[in-house]
Order: structure tokens, then sequence, then C-alpha cells
């Protein structure tokens, strides 16, 4: 690949797989902090990067003179230290980074398998960081090879088939643990991605018509509550609104805990399910006695015929990201011997019109274009053979390069 030798393709991260929601919470990577990472960066001798921040991981993926670089600039702009990070995290290079991301990108690695959210997220912050230029030709490829893989995956095979996420394993749960679900009230705190779904998945699956959205900027709610006919009230009630529910759904984007005993004063039994990150819901509610709190954590766990059947689909996907992996390798092969190809060609070329200059001296009625034509289909010829031998060099593309460039005497700054 065409970077620094001293760069390298990293991709560090913590997950649900070793790190707590607590854990995850001092990780999680808000706008602001994003934008100031990826800003500071090139500081710290990153010339790529980007960034994904959900509920269930945190990760950076980037060239960087090593993984630690990039696991201290994490840590700078989150509320961790590189002790806790690392007691958890996995640190990944080359091939083993590449393999990761597919696993990611494509669901397989998902909490729930085959949640296809995660790939939104890589979308946005290759965005992002392609505005900034954080982006080189080996990423771009990348990603987009990702992308592919992740939308073959889901046309071709049923591993996303079914309605198996978070919001639905909420609404699962809800519905296995409440009577008389239709009756109850519910309260949604916070109307985010995760809060729109669930909000979906209520309407669509309980049939009930008491369900209140409360948001700390009315309008969103207001925006979501149109489309389902559904109750706002203001920030301002919530909790007089608990007082009077019997199922409060939590998904707000604060970084603190929102909800806390002191703001629960009903006596009758409250449902509580906090599908933040991080956790926006204290512990302490659970010291009074009517109080249930389950967190996203535990709704994840839940195993299902859904997620069973999905798992049988597991082999079709790997197949088609390792075609797809393939690809991408053979790309970068051929980026590797790119310059190799294209120097030898310029000496060639070289040779090409010393030789040219030395018939036309010589000979009268010398056909310059005949002869142009006729050698160039050579070079063509000689450099597509060695474009040829240098991809199906299999494991000895390096020593190839090296003897070419000592044969043809190329410029190694230009290969």
């Amino acid at each position: 690949m065409l970077l620094k030798r001293e760069q390298q393709f990293y991709a560090i991260g913590l997950s649900y797989k070793k790190a707590d929601a607590t854990t995850r919470g001092h990780f999680a990577i808000s706008e602001t902090a994003q934008a100031a990472i990826l800003n500071g960066a090139r500081d710290e001798g990153v010339t790529a990067l980007t960034v994904i921040s959900t509920c269930n991981r945190t990760e950076l993926y980037g060239f960087a003179p090593d993984a630690i670089t990039l696991v201290k600039i994490l840590c700078e702009h989150t509320h961790g230290t590189i002790e806790e990070f690392l007691d958890v995290a996995y640190l990944h290079k080359g091939d083993e980074a590449i393999a990761h991301l597919f696993k990611v990108g494509t669901g397989l690695d998902s909490q729930i398998l085959g949640d296809f959210e995660i790939i939104g997220q890589l979308k946005i912050g290759f965005k992002r960081s392609k505005k900034l230029q954080l982006i080189n030709p080996f990423m771009e490829r990348l990603v987009n090879a990702v992308i592919q893989a992740s939308k073959r995956i889901k046309n071709e095979t049923e591993i996303s088939s079914g309605a198996t996420s978070v919001s639905f394993a909420a609404v699962q749960y809800i519905m296995a643990r409440v009577p008389y679900m239709s009756e109850k009230n519910i309260l949604l705190f916070g109307t985010g991605k995760i809060g729109r779904n669930t909000c979906e998945n209520l309407v669509k699956h309980t049939k009930n018509e008491h369900i209140t959205l409360i948001n700390r900027t009315k309008e969103k709610a207001d925006k979501i509550a149109g489309k389902f006919n559904l109750l706002v009230k203001e920030y301002a009630q919530i909790e007089s609104e608990i007082a009077q529910t019997d199922v409060l759904v939590v998904a707000t984007g604060a970084q603190k805990p929102t909800v806390s005993k002191e703001i629960i004063h009903s006596k009758k039994p409250l449902l509580i399910l906090d599908l933040s990150i991080p956790k926006n819901v204290s512990n302490d509610v659970e010291e009074l006695e009517n109080v249930t709190l389950i967190h996203l954590d535990q709704l994840s766990k839940m195993t299902d015929a859904t997620l069973k059947r999905r798992q049988g689909y597991i082999p079709q996907a790997e197949a088609i990201i390792k075609e797809i992996t393939d690809e991408f390798n053979a790309w970068l092969q051929t980026r590797k011997f790119a310059p190799t190809v294209k120097a030898l060609k310029a000496r060639l070329k070289e040779v090409q019109a010393a030789e040219l200059e030395n018939v036309r001296k010589k000979t009268p009625d010398f056909s310059e274009a005949t002869a142009t034509a006729m050698s160039d289909k050579i070079i063509q010829k000689i450099t597509n053979q060695v474009a040829h031998h240098l991809r199906h060099a299999n494991g000895e593309t390096e020593e190839s390069i090296a003897l070419i460039s000592t044969i043809f005497q190329l410029d190694q700054h230009n290969v």
C-alpha cells in the first residue's frame, strides 16, 4: 500500500463481549468528542481514521504508527483510562483488522446476530472522516467493500429475517412479563434512533393506545407522535408522568443518569427498561420495592427461535465475506505493485525514445509513426506480462519487485 512505512492499519476497540455497560459508557464518544478525536488525529501521526460509537461498541479504525497511539487518542477524549480500556479491549492489525471490520459491518459481530444498524453508523463515520480528508484510498476501498458485503448478505441470506433488535427485544420482554399489556400506561423517554424504533415496535406489537412520549426537545417527540398518533408531554412533567405509568422505557443520549429514585413517587409496580449507553437510569431505583430495572445487556441475551434460525445462515454470510475480502486483497496487491509497473513502463519509454532517435539518424525514409506504434504495443505486452506475474507471485511479490527494480534500474522513490 502507498503509505509511509511506519504506518499500519489498526482496529482498536471494546464491545459488549468483554466490556459491561458501565465500562462501555466510560468510552462512549459524543459527537463533540468524535470531532475532537478526528481533528487532533494528525498531530499524533495518524494519517487516516474513522470512528464507530454505539451502545454496544466503541471502535477506531485507522493508519497510525502503532495501536497504542489510537488507544491514547480515544482515552484522551472519553472518560476511561488506558488501563481500564486495555483490560477489556481488542487491538487488531493488518489482515486481522480488515477481517474484524467485515464481521462488524455485516452484523456477524453484533450483539444480536444479523442486526444491520451498525452499517449505518459506519457510513456516517466514514463520511465525517472523508469530509476532514482523513480517509485514504485503502480505507475508502475497504469501507465500500464492507458496505457491499453487508448489502449482499442482507439480500442473499435470511440472517436478518424476523424483527429482532434491541428495540424489538424490549417489546418482547414487556409483552412476556406485563399482563393485560394493551391496558397499561407506557412512557417512552427519549426519541433518538433506538427510541424511535422502540416506539414503532410498541405501536405495532402491543396494540396499546396509552403510549406517551417525552423528549428534552419536544419538537422531536411531536414529530414521532404525529406519525403514530401518540401523546406528548413536556420534559418538566416527567415526574408526574412516571407516577402514572406502568412501563418506562428510557432511551436518551445523556452522558449521566436522567432517572433516579428521587423522581419516582409511584407505589404501583413499575417496569423500567434502560436502552441507553451510558446507562441513563441510576441503579438506586432498584432500592424501591415496586421497581424492576432491566438494562439492554439483559435484553440482548434473550434467545429465541429467530436468532437460532439466523445462525444457520452464518456459513453463507462468511462465504460472501471471503469472496469480497479476496477481491479487496487482489486490489491491494495490484496497488502494491502498480508503481513498479508504472516505473518500468517509463523506463521502457526512455529506451524507445533513444532507439527511435538512433534509427531516425541512420534511416532517411524512416517511418517514425509505424515504429512508434509497433514499439508501443511491445511495451504494453511487456508491462502486462510483468503485472500478471506480480499479481500471481504467491507471497513473493516483494522479491519480484526488488528484482525487476534492480534489472531495469528503476527509481526506488517512484516504486
